[in-house]
């Protein structure tokens, strides 16, 4: 019998560049997704992008400066942030 480990979409590690937001799950996986999906993240500084903290007991990131939240659920199925309505 083959054991399949089970899924941890819980957060490790988290990486913002120019480009793409990358999330490391404990379970080995890597969640990359275009920055441009989340303006807050886009619109911050590099040092704003770096200030992060896990949260909802590491089924979410916070971004105290800038005031975001994503979830694992949310960034696995690929949510983009709501548009801001005029």
């Amino acid at each position: 019998m083959i054991s399949v480990p089970e899924a941890d979409e819980r957060v490790m590690d988290v990486r913002v560049d120019d480009d793409r937001l990358s999330v490391d799950l404990m379970d080995g996986r890597t969640i990359t997704v275009p920055l441009a999906w989340y303006p807050r993240l886009l619109d911050a500084t590099p040092d704003q992008r770096r200030h992060w903290r896990v949260a909802g007991g590491g089924w979410g990131i916070h971004w105290p400066d800038i005031d975001e939240d994503l979830s694992t659920e949310g960034l696995l199925r690929g949510a983009r942030a709501p548009r801001a309505t005029a």
